[in-house]
């Protein structure tokens, strides 16, 4: 179980690491329509998109990254105050009742949706928009599976500290 833990732990790392430029992309863009927009009156639909478009995929792709890293929002008024095993147990229940069947939910319901736009070659509608929104959708089961995997990450990670068995967390990736 061990194996597997770090295993997600790793790859989702180093896909959070990739998204993260996405984020320096973002501010670039948004740079360059902000400029256009205001100093040279002019103004790009397909410039606008993509802003959404790569704040979609920051947002889809780096929730398993933020998960690992224990960086999701969160009410601490109460979990803060918490032993370590309360907490384990906590991360247990919510990740068995909530983050596992939310994630299949989305992975499952988003199937027909991504592939009826894959299928049609979506793209934008506003003349002038972005060709291939069928990649920005796809970004939503594939999101959500990366998040179910860190979810399962999590689950063990949890079940090693409830049961006193943190030697098998020694090396894993516990920032």
């Amino acid at each position: 179980m061990a194996k597997i833990m770090n295993l997600i732990d790793s790859f989702n790392e180093k896909f959070g690491l990739i998204v993260t430029w996405l984020s320096t992309l973002m501010v670039l863009v948004v740079c360059y329509d902000v400029t256009t927009r205001y100093l040279f009156k002019k103004s790009s639909v397909a410039v606008q998109e993509l802003e959404w478009h790569l704040f979609g995929f920051l947002f889809l792709l780096g929730a398993a990254y933020t998960l690992k890293h224990d960086r999701h929002v969160r009410v601490d008024v109460i979990y803060d105050k918490l032993s370590e095993k309360k907490k384990a147990l906590i991360n247990i229940l919510g990740t068995i009742l909530f983050l596992i069947p939310f994630s299949l939910l989305i992975i499952y319901t988003s199937k027909n949706f991504v592939i009826n736009s894959f299928l049609i070659k979506e793209g934008s509608p506003n003349p002038g928009g972005l060709p291939y929104r069928f990649i920005l959708k796809s970004a939503i089961p594939v999101g959500f599976f990366l998040v179910l995997l860190q979810g399962i990450s999590l689950l063990i990670r949890n079940f090693f500290i409830l049961t006193d068995k943190q030697e098998y967390l020694k090396g894993a990736d516990n920032d």
